[in-house]
Formats: C-alpha cells, structure tokens, sequence
C-alpha cells in the first residue's frame, strides 16, 4: 500500500510525539525513585553474651523514709510544714493540743522543787547527826531514823524526777519533730483536726537517696546472690540504671507470695527519680539460657495485634517482617521467631518506611 505525503507527515509526529512522552516518563522516573531512598540506621541482631536472666517488676522507694504518727489524742494546734519542704533533724513539725500535759509537767517540776528540799533537810540532819554519834551525843537508834529518813527523800527525789522523764516523753509526742533531714512527702492532717494514737500525720523521706524494690517470684529467688549486678529500666522515663542486691527477704507472708529485693542504684546526676515509680529489673540466673536475640522495643512497629520490624534486604530495600515475641527485658524485648542471629534491622529512619523502598544506610 503506497502513502501519500500527508499521511507520512502525520506519521512522523505521532512518533515525535510519543518519544517526547516517554522521555518526560522516564525522567519523571528517575525524579521518583530518587526522593523514595530514606536514610536509615541499623543494627545488627546478636544474642547476648551473658543470655542467663529472669525479669520482675517493682518499684523505686526512699532508702531512709518514715511514716510519723502520735501515741496521743488531742486537737491539731499547728502544722509548721507543707508538701514537698525540706526540714532538717529536730525541726518541728506539727503541734498537739497538750494543755492537760502542760500542766502534768508543771504538777512534776513542783514535785521535785519539794522532794529536793527534804532531801537536802535530810542530808544536812544525816551529817549532824553522824557528827554527834561519833562524838557518843546520839544514840544508834537515833542515828539509823535519821539515814532511813535519808534514803527515803533521796528515793522520793529520784521519783519524783522519773515523773518528769515520763511526763517529757509524753510531750514529745504533741510536739511532734523531723526525725532526720528530709523532705515531706505527704500531709494527712491539718490545723483544728482531731488525731488519735497511731494515725498517720506525715511521711519524710530522705533526699536522693533511692533504691529499688523488685518482687521476685518464688521459682527465682533461689537464684538471687547478695551483690549480684542487676540492670534497672525506670519505665517513665525510659532510664536504664545499674546496680547491686543489697537485701533479699526470705519471706512472702506479707508480699502476696512475692520476694522483696532491694536493689542499691548507681544514679546518674542526669537522672532525676521520685519514689514509687514502676521499673522492670533483670536479675542474672544460670537457670534461664536462651538462645533468642533481643532487639530494642523502640525498633517494634504495630499494626493492630501484629509486631515487627524492617529488615534489610540484599538489595538494600526495607522488607516488614512479622515477629514472634517474648518476654520483656528492661528497654529490650525477646524475638522467639522471625529474626535470626546477624541480621540487619533499622532502628530509626528520617522518613516513613515500607516494603521495597531504596535505603541510605548511614
């Protein structure tokens, strides 16, 4: 079939025209592909070398710390500190209505101004007539009434000061004093309330001084050696503290079947702790091996029940890969299945990942 002029003509646009299109595809391409390459860090999963250890929960608590009550009843005169001051040893606290052992005191102190005076009429009548035994004025008889009346003012004083001892440990429970420097952590009562023998009035605890306290279950703590090292997570403020076993209770009767360990913590100056924060602590046991890897929970990307991570492929692309996972291990969690000893994962990347797209690692 022969063409004309006119039909050659429009054939030869119709391909410059497509040539055109597909350069501009193929240049539109290579734009694409370059802003789809996301930098990205990795890491390598091991298992770790020391892969015996159990995890337990618990708390951060004040090393030195008291819950102060009174023995007395009475109404609450004055309270001289608030939530959160710091006091010092000795300073007062909180004040009791103690009008009645006020005037007990007063009652003791006069009991004694009139037993130190027999007692000093008895000395002076004992040295007299000591004197005039001596000298063959006194009789023996007379002589043994005068030291028996003696003994009996120098008894009488002595009691009579007992009495005021009493009376003063008493007070000491209406005016009520910081045991120790520290800070108050809480206030349960205020000025014009009623307090009664044993109810809590405040806590103090002394400063920057913290531990932690994990409860360990019965099938470990056979396994819990005084000084072994022990990695503390504070889960508030994804803080990883070290420290050592100091004290390990030997009964759970008043723990709910729960051991208590207290742990002393090396704390950073960075590291601000207040008492009652939750942490997870990994203790060291040669009856936990494992061979599974861990990874950090930072890394873990959820989508609904799923858990996973991105891996990198041999041909530095991100691959989503579901995992199967264990127990918590402080900031790290156990992979049972789906990442093998020496793989690649990414921990963080400047931008959204997701399967195939190209990898900067950095």
């Amino acid at each position: 079939m022969k063409l004309n002029y006119k039909t050659i003509k429009l054939l030869s646009l119709f391909l410059m025209a497509s040539a055109t299109l597909a350069s501009c595809s193929d240049s539109k391409n290579s734009t694409t592909t370059a802003v789809e390459v996301v930098d990205v860090k990795v890491e390598k999963s091991i298992v770790p070398e020391s892969n015996g250890y159990f995890n337990t929960s618990g708390q951060i608590e004040a090393d030195q710390f008291a819950n102060i009550s009174t023995r007395m009843m009475g109404y609450v005169s004055k309270v001289y500190v608030k939530v959160g001051q710091n006091v010092r040893k000795g300073q007062a606290l909180i004040d009791i209505n103690n009008a009645d052992m006020e005037a007990k005191k007063a009652q003791a102190q006069a009991g004694i101004s009139q037993a130190e005076a027999r007692f000093l009429t008895a000395d002076k009548n004992l040295k007299r007539y000591q004197t005039l035994f001596e000298q063959k004025s006194a009789s023996q008889k007379e002589f043994d009434d005068v030291n028996t009346q003696y003994s009996i003012a120098k008894a009488q004083l002595e009691s009579a000061r007992q009495v005021r001892k009493e009376v003063e440990a008493i007070l000491s429970y209406t005016n009520i004093r910081a045991p120790f420097s520290g800070v108050i952590t809480s206030k349960s009562v205020k000025v014009g309330d009623m307090a009664n023998p044993g109810q809590h009035l405040l806590s103090i605890e002394a400063p920057n001084n913290f531990v932690a306290i994990a409860m360990v279950p019965e099938m470990n703590i056979p396994y819990v050696r005084q000084n072994d090292s022990v990695k503390v997570y504070v889960k508030s403020n994804e803080k990883t503290l070290y420290g050592t076993v100091s004290e390990i209770s030997t009964s759970s009767q008043n723990s709910g079947g729960q051991y208590l360990v207290k742990i002393k913590l090396e704390i950073p100056e960075d590291v601000r702790l207040y008492s009652g924060m939750f942490i997870s602590a990994v203790f060291p046991s040669s009856q936990n091996q494992t061979t599974q890897v861990l990874i950090p929970k930072s890394a873990l990307i959820r989508k609904g029940d799923l858990q996973g991570i991105y891996t990198v492929s041999s041909s530095n692309t991100a691959i989503l890969r579901w995992l199967k996972l264990g127990r918590s291990v402080g900031d790290h969690i156990e992979v049972l299945s789906g990442l093998s000893e020496g793989e690649q994962y990414i921990v963080s990347a400047e931008s959204k990942l997701y399967n195939g797209v190209k990898l900067n690692i950095k």
